[in-house]
């Protein structure tokens, strides 16, 4: 096709205005309420985050935010309403890691991971293997030696079904060759109840639950996932230096916008959310949570979630755990 100098004009004139557009709108927004959508129940850690990001914003921005629970199928309704919204920056999902493992482990999801614009990873999480102390174990080694010496006598428990925790304790059962029997609950809370109860031997605890109890005469410390050691528990080691290695990734809660979002306001959020992320106020109320705070901006953000995708999606078919 030949392009002639009118239509060249056409087209510069076309991509001006575009430009005008998306400068225009990103210099409007926000104008209205900004809806936060938590596809988990009040009163959880991603609805507590939610919450003290949601004041620091409405405060920032002059703007009500709103934080809505719409809990359901694992994460996956709250996480739709988001991927079907208007592109228009007014309704952000307060995601966690769940939002890129679902896909590897359910045949039929209503929406696609690219149907989500990642804006920014607010902080990241690990999961601690906790033992209670009438165990006797005090090493992952020990763990491991007890539970070959009775296979399927052992169980783990997680704080549920198709998170991080069910995942990591799949993953450490293959990597260590044992037989453990998973005992999922309906959240971290339950789940610690448990492990402080006795009534599992071996938990995938988050550092945000297990954060309070870290200095219970009640339960043993063995190893932590995730890629370095956490700041406050320098003294635990992780998997991998426990010589169990493939649990390197961490958990970690987000915020993401419709992928119909024009860029200069997924720009515009991500820096906003970043800053308050990085205000001492935020960054020690997220570091006593027991979480490493992070404040990423948009491009950095959608590379981790790329990664861990990938990540998941191996770790899925390896332990060959489907939710369908």
């Amino acid at each position: 096709m030949a392009f002639t100098r009118r239509t060249t004009l056409a087209l510069m004139a076309l991509a001006a205005t575009c430009a005008m557009a998306g400068a225009q709108a990103q210099d409007a927004y926000p104008s209205k309420p900004i809806r936060f959508i938590v596809p988990y129940p009040a009163g959880g850690g991603t609805d507590t985050i939610a919450r003290l990001i949601g004041t620091q914003l409405s405060q920032r921005w002059g703007q009500p935010v709103v934080v809505e629970n719409k809990p359901g199928a694992s994460g996956i309704l709250g996480n739709d309403i988001v991927a079907k919204a208007p592109g228009d920056g007014y309704t952000v999902l307060m995601g966690i890691t769940a939002v890129v493992q679902i896909p590897a482990l359910y045949k039929k999801v209503p929406y696609k991971l690219t149907d989500l614009a990642p804006v920014s990873q607010i902080a990241k999480s690990a999961d601690l293997l906790m033992v209670p102390r009438s165990t006797g174990v005090t090493t992952l080694q020990q763990f491991v030696d007890k539970a070959r010496a009775a296979p399927g006598t052992l169980n783990f428990g997680s704080y549920g079904n198709a998170t991080s925790s069910h995942m990591n304790g799949e993953r450490f059962k293959q990597k260590a060759g044992i037989d453990i029997t998973h005992v999922p609950y309906q959240g971290s809370g339950p789940e610690m109840a448990a492990l402080l109860g006795g009534q599992v031997t071996l938990a995938f605890v988050d550092a945000t639950a297990a954060y309070p109890h870290i200095k219970s005469d009640k339960v043993n410390i063995l190893a932590i996932t995730g890629a370095q050691r956490h700041p406050a528990l320098p003294q635990v080691p992780t998997m991998t230096e426990s010589g169990y290695p493939g649990l390197e990734a961490n958990g970690w809660f987000g915020t993401f916008l419709p992928a119909s979002t024009p860029k200069p306001i997924v720009d515009k959020l991500g820096a906003e959310v970043a800053a308050i992320i990085k205000s001492p106020e935020l960054h020690k109320r997220l570091t006593d949570m027991g979480l490493i705070p992070v404040g990423s901006l948009p491009d950095d953000f959608k590379a981790q979630v790329e990664k861990d995708a990938t990540h998941w999606k191996a770790v899925a078919e390896a332990a060959k755990i489907s939710m369908d």
